[in-house]
């Protein structure tokens, strides 16, 4: 049994070294699990993995903050930068930062760039087309280059992973952060600077799109030669069935793939946010699927960083990815 990150399945699948599971999942079983996992497990026609836990981007604030001057927690990026400069301007803090995220030339700057293109309508592939040089997504990432220019984002996001914002904001010193799930239970813990002190919602957007995040998480495949396949699926069944599910959930802090699991008394009892967290996770949206993404996200995380990092200006860079995506996938449209 291979554990597979979101983004493997694809290629695992072309290169014919996953089973096909459309039997372990059927159909109607499928309606259960959430339509973005099922998505990016899906290769022509075909489910490859199951969906066995979840994760998405989402936005923390400061509760504490916005109660204190009477701000409600912001739906657009539009709001979220309003809100964090009229809150650094009565904090006077030098050490308080406005909003921070993952912008260090790696896989978690493509995952936090691709909600805001996705919260500003755009794409990067268009079937095997690359759009990421297109006006929506080319103003997302300008944007996020803004947010430092303006001193909304310090500079240090250049360099930045999902443990150094976390540590950032766990300190106290951010009105608003950018990460996963995971980071909630370690805010909770009474050693923290932020107990009590935080929400959760979706990631903001802009006028022309919705709330998006960016579809985490793990799978469960088979290897296509296994001499045990029947037992290697009874093992998958085990591991994303809803008590399986439920277990890990409060265990370990793994979020279900499962809509019903979310709704159990026992993990709404251990994990208050949860239900609103479901929410989010409906809205979850993969990276570009396709089997050649290995190679795509190269390109993306070097052209998104000379942006982010005031190297390039987003137009040119978008361009550049595109024409490089482009040579890429000429074998999917050949």
């Amino acid at each position: 049994v291979f554990g597979l990150d979101v983004i493997w399945t694809p290629e695992f699948s072309r290169a014919g070294w996953l089973l096909d599971l459309s039997d372990v999942i059927d159909e109607v079983e499928r309606e259960d699990f959430l339509e973005g996992p099922i998505k990016a497990n899906t290769f022509e026609g075909k489910l490859y993995a199951a969906p066995w836990y979840v994760d998405g981007g989402v936005l923390y604030y400061r509760k504490d903050l916005l109660d204190k001057h009477a701000m409600a927690p912001p739906l657009t990026f539009d709001e979220l930068a309003t809100s964090a400069q009229f809150i650094l301007s009565r904090e006077k803090d030098p050490k308080l930062h406005g909003f921070i995220w993952q912008g260090k030339q790696y896989e978690g700057l493509v995952c936090a760039a691709m909600e805001f293109i996705y919260g500003n309508g755009g794409q990067v592939l268009d079937g095997d087309v690359a759009v990421v040089d297109q006006p929506q997504a080319v103003a997302a990432i300008d944007w996020m280059r803004k947010l430092i220019e303006v001193g909304i984002t310090p500079e240090l996001v250049t360099t930045a992973d999902e443990e150094a914002t976390r540590n950032i904001f766990g300190s106290g010193r951010a009105i608003y952060m950018r990460n996963w799930p995971y980071a909630w239970n370690i805010f909770q813990r009474d050693e923290s600077a932020v107990k009590d002190k935080i929400g959760i919602i979706a990631m903001p957007h802009f006028p022309a799109g919705e709330p998006a995040s960016t579809l985490g998480g793990w799978q469960l495949g088979i290897n296509k030669h296994s001499r045990n396949p029947e037992a290697a699926k009874r093992f998958i069944r085990f591991m994303v069935s809803p008590d399986t599910q439920e277990e890990l959930a409060i265990a370990v802090g793994y979020k279900p793939s499962r809509r019903s699991v979310y709704y159990r008394p026992e993990i709404q009892e251990a994990q208050p946010f949860i239900v609103e967290l479901l929410s989010i996770m409906e809205r979850t949206q993969p990276r570009p699927v396709t089997p050649f993404y290995p190679r795509i996200t190269q390109i993306l995380q070097a052209e998104f960083s000379a942006v982010v990092s005031g190297i390039r200006p987003a137009e040119e860079a978008m361009k550049s990815a595109a024409t490089e995506i482009n040579k890429i996938l000429e074998p999917a449209r050949e």
